[in-house]
């Protein structure tokens, strides 16, 4: 059986057999492998076919999608997170702004890399939203998808921040000292001269500029991207946020991006204000906020660009194509 390639339940080829009451799959061993080179405990039988049970491949099949959102989200944080301690806690001489946003955009690129061609490489629970609204991502996959955007966020900024710990401690002035002045390392904050009204705007016009160029990306009718550089498009699409909307609530875009760090930064001791900053910010800027701009933008590109079939808008105002048998024919003269 080929990666990837799973039979519909019930049914069995020449590499799978019955043993008992259940089916196992036999997948070939290694080429230089033998039954004599493995430990008397192996499960490789005879022919060197290594023995998978069935009950495996089936879980393996409903959390490889997931999986991979989960680990491209870590990434994307790994690096994001990584190099806002790097210039920060160095106080600035391994780093200045077009650091943080070039390492921004490296980790949206290498997320999306490492995760698009199994999961589709959303790594961002507005993306995931919006493409089940509008464009027939199945509900049914959203809350597990969701579920782990923000766990990989979550991870990605806990091991961030234990890499990073001793020089958080040493800019902190001390071991367990955790205050605001770091706390943005992992999370998003909005400046203090802002608005509430203009940190809503602020991130939802941001996702609306993101979700706007992913779709424009992925249309075949428009300029699509050029097979396996969608990652590279999306690295100068985060750099350009970056460096035009980035300093004023740190540009979000991104529920996982904040939801999973803020957790961790609870975790790791900083208090109730990473919650009760400006009336619960956390909600309604960094997960509201990203949310309407990508629904926003969605329906927008397909109201006015898109005219693919896929979109439940372009569908009421695209009329389809007559099947052949259904054309008629052209009136002959007589």
């Amino acid at each position: 059986m080929s990666q990837g390639q799973f039979k519909a339940p019930g049914s069995f080829s020449s590499d799978d057999k019955i043993e008992g009451d259940s089916i196992q799959h036999y997948e070939k061993a290694p080429q230089g492998t033998s039954v004599h080179s493995l430990p008397v405990n192996s499960e490789m039988g005879a022919g060197g076919y290594r023995r998978i049970p069935f009950s495996w491949m089936k879980i393996r099949e409903h959390l490889r999608e997931p999986f991979a959102e989960f680990v491209g989200v870590m990434v994307l944080i790994l690096f994001g997170n990584g190099v806002n301690c790097q210039v920060t806690l160095s106080k600035g001489t391994a780093g200045d702004w077009n650091t943080i946003t070039q390492g921004w955009g490296i980790g949206t690129a290498m997320g999306v890399w490492v995760s698009g061609g199994i999961s589709g490489g959303h790594i961002n629970p507005a993306v995931t939203l919006a493409l089940a609204a509008y464009r027939g991502f199945p509900w049914k996959k959203v809350p597990i998808y969701i579920f782990a955007q923000v766990l990989g966020g979550f991870t990605g900024a806990a091991l961030t921040y234990a890499n990073y710990i001793h020089a958080i401690d040493a800019f902190e002035g001390g071991p367990g000292i955790r205050t605001e002045a770091t706390r943005g390392l992992f999370s998003t904050y909005a400046q203090p001269y802002l608005s509430n009204v203009s940190c809503f705007f602020s991130e939802f016009l941001g996702t609306f500029i993101l979700m706007l160029l992913v779709l424009a990306f992925g249309d075949k009718n428009n300029s699509p991207v050029p097979a396996g550089l969608a990652p590279l498009a999306l690295y100068l699409l985060v750099l350009g946020l970056g460096n035009s909307w980035g300093i004023e609530t740190a540009y979000a875009i991104n529920p996982a991006r904040d939801l999973g760090p803020r957790l961790l930064t609870a975790a790791a001791g900083y208090g109730k204000g990473i919650w009760n900053f400006r009336n619960q910010y956390w909600i309604w800027c960094p997960i509201l906020a990203p949310i309407l701009g990508a629904h926003v933008a969605t329906v927008f590109y397909d109201s006015f660009m898109y005219t693919g079939t896929d979109s439940k808008i372009t569908r009421r105002l695209v009329a389809p194509e007559p099947l052949p048998e259904m054309r008629t024919a052209p009136e002959q003269k007589v």
